[in-house]
């Protein structure tokens, strides 16, 4: 995996930001996507996400679809009102895999779909496609 590189010369990894109400999937992501050499930012939910979105640059975005407060779909929408924030790749991972859900959330603006529970390989080859 190559990373792009400080003005030290050192690979920098890529950022990811993970909402998801679940602590334990959180945690699970986490270790996964940390595994993988990138860093992580987390939120529980969308609207603790639009906050930490406020002063972050994420280079990748994964959300979860049923949350409380502000699910995935109207989270995905409001990002790409955002400016700064239209081109972010946003993957969304959830229990959820009707055809129904997956238009719906392409029409919000997600860009790809992963469903619980995750396979660590399956997850980093999604990150890839989006992210390279």
């Amino acid at each position: 995996m190559t990373f792009p590189l400080s003005n030290e010369g050192n690979p920098v990894p890529s950022t990811i930001m993970t909402v998801d109400d679940s602590p334990s999937m959180r945690m699970l992501l986490k270790a996964a996507l940390t595994d993988l050499g990138y860093k992580v930012l987390e939120a529980e939910d969308g609207v603790e996400a639009l906050e930490r979105l406020g002063g972050v640059e994420p280079d990748l975005l994964i959300t979860d679809i049923n949350m409380p407060r502000l699910d995935g779909f109207g989270l995905i929408e409001k990002v790409r009102e955002q400016d700064r924030h239209r081109n972010l790749p946003i993957l969304v991972l959830t229990t959820e895999s009707s055809d129904e859900k997956k238009q719906r959330a392409r029409s919000a603006g997600a860009t790809g779909w992963i469903v619980k529970p995750f396979h660590p390989d399956k997850l980093a080859a999604a990150i890839r496609r989006v992210l390279h």
